[in-house]
């Protein structure tokens, strides 16, 4: 039986299409009430090393999600809610003002998000009503595994050769076509905020961005059906996966989907549909393996809990060599530490809260391997900066670069002058970030350490003036 009127709390789902919470909702009550808290500890807060916990970049794409989605409810007769606050309190705040019987939402399953829903859940149960939760944010549903999350392999091989040929990805839940019963309750619907009340300056996105992330389902679906139908990118992805420039050299669908403006299981059966109508090839099943590795760090967040954000990783094993040098850590993230190719990468980072996979895993080693600073100071910069941080990836992949958590190898390390001269041969990337070297010939070009004086003077630069002199000569990966 219908209950008079529901909660429906969008997270981390910031979509119509594919929304199980919704959908759920929608079938409980006859009143649904959608509602979309700015966290002030995410959006006001910082993390342990002292940085913003969400930068200019994500706050600004997560404002145009939130407009989105408000835009399509207000097509289907509804609303959305905003408020700025804690969620634990807004929302038990709205559930006392309308006086309904449940609250909807989608499951999140790492630290911060769960200590709020834990909160709320306790609040709503001092008067009597309770949070009704989904999980269908994934390829794969925990219920399909054919093993409990506790007992899933540490290494994403394992995980593959158990799900990927027996377990059958469900098909995506259509968008509500129904418009929405009218509220009989009045309550502020709230503005929503600007980048200016979370303490960010107003800014114009760099031109040298690879995409112009628009945030937001609408701009989700069109960047799918750009990438898939409209460029055919996904036909050579597996080939231009690991390339540093352009908007197709990859999908880029990451920054949406760490919002939840797009379903994984909505790009896979797009996927899918391009192989039976037009081409099945190693790049788009490759497309399909990228959304397993997404799983497999979201079920290592579950399997290990808190342990993915902890020095010792899901191994439990701290790396004692490894120290908190902000002095260091500085110099990274600027992009100053002499070695072209990591420097190039950061300043991305810096400019636009983006940087290719490619990248993210050369950067990281070097943090980590080169200069031994505490792996955990990058994750949380990253977590900081970028335009699609999840958690799980975020930090999965960190752990998995420190060599703490899901690698099979022992002591992976990036030779950062082969990866340069294999994936920025010409030099182009560099030079598009680093102007400062752009007269230097590209043989000599991710090795500025080496050029003599004659040689510095020709190209016009001064090592240590106008371009950082080396912090880790270039004759280690030579």
């Amino acid at each position: 039986m219908k209950k008079q009127r529901v909660i429906v709390w969008f997270r981390q789902d910031l979509r119509l299409h594919d929304n199980e919470s919704l959908i759920h909702a929608l079938k409980s009550g006859i009143e649904v009430v959608p509602v979309f808290i700015f966290d002030e500890r995410v959006f006001k807060g910082e993390t342990r090393f002292g940085f913003k916990k969400t930068e200019k970049f994500r706050a600004q794409f997560i404002i145009e999600s939130v407009q989105d989605l408000r835009a399509s409810l207000q097509k289907m007769g509804s609303d959305l809610i905003i408020r700025i606050g804690k969620p634990e309190d807004e929302i038990f705040n709205i559930a006392q003002k309308v006086k309904s019987n449940w609250v909807f939402c989608n499951r999140e399953r790492t630290r911060d998000e769960v200590a709020v829903q834990d909160a709320l859940e306790n609040k709503l149960w001092s008067i009597g009503q309770e949070i009704i939760f989904s999980r269908g944010k994934m390829l794969y549903y925990t219920q399909d595994l054919p093993f409990p999350v506790t007992q899933c392999p540490d290494t994403f091989s394992g995980f593959r050769k158990e799900v990927e040929r027996f377990v059958k990805i469900r098909e995506p839940l259509a968008s509500p076509t129904e418009t929405f019963e009218p509220l009989t309750v009045k309550i502020d619907k709230g503005e929503i905020p600007t980048i200016e009340d979370f303490g960010h300056a107003p800014f114009k996105k760099d031109e040298r961005s690879v995409l112009d992330f628009q945030g937001g389902e609408t701009a989700a679906l069109q960047r799918l059906k750009e990438y898939v139908w409209e460029s055919d990118a996904i036909s050579t992805y597996k080939e231009t996966r690991n390339e540093l420039m352009g908007e197709n050299y990859s999908s880029k669908f990451s920054a949406w989907l760490a919002q939840g403006c797009i379903s994984p299981k909505m790009i896979f059966w797009e996927i899918q549909r391009y192989e039976v109508e037009r081409e099945k090839n190693d790049s788009t099943y490759w497309m399909f393996f990228e959304l397993m590795w997404r799983d497999f760090f979201r079920f290592m967040g579950k399997k290990h809990g808190n342990k993915i954000f902890l020095e010792g990783g899901t191994k439990d094993e701290v790396q004692s060599d490894l120290k908190n040098d902000y002095s260091l850590l500085q110099l990274w993230m600027e992009g100053r530490t002499g070695v072209p190719f990591i420097d190039a990468n950061m300043r991305e980072l810096a400019q636009t809260g983006f940087m290719s996979n490619r990248g993210r895993q050369n950067v990281a080693s070097f943090l980590v391997k080169d200069l031994k600073v505490n792996w955990q100071m990058g994750a949380e910069y990253f977590e900081s900066l970028l335009i699609d941080y999840d958690p799980c990836s975020n930090w999965g992949n960190w752990n998995y670069i420190a060599g703490v958590g899901s690698d099979p190898r022992e002591d992976r390390y990036f030779n950062i002058l082969s990866q340069a001269k294999r994936y920025d041969s010409k030099g182009e990337y560099v030079k598009q970030w680093l102007p400062e070297l752009s007269e230097i010939p590209c043989d000599k070009i991710h090795r500025p350490d080496i050029l003599s004086d004659d040689e510095q003077s020709d190209f016009h630069l001064r090592l240590g003036m106008d371009y950082p002199k080396a912090m880790i000569a270039t004759e280690r990966w030579a």
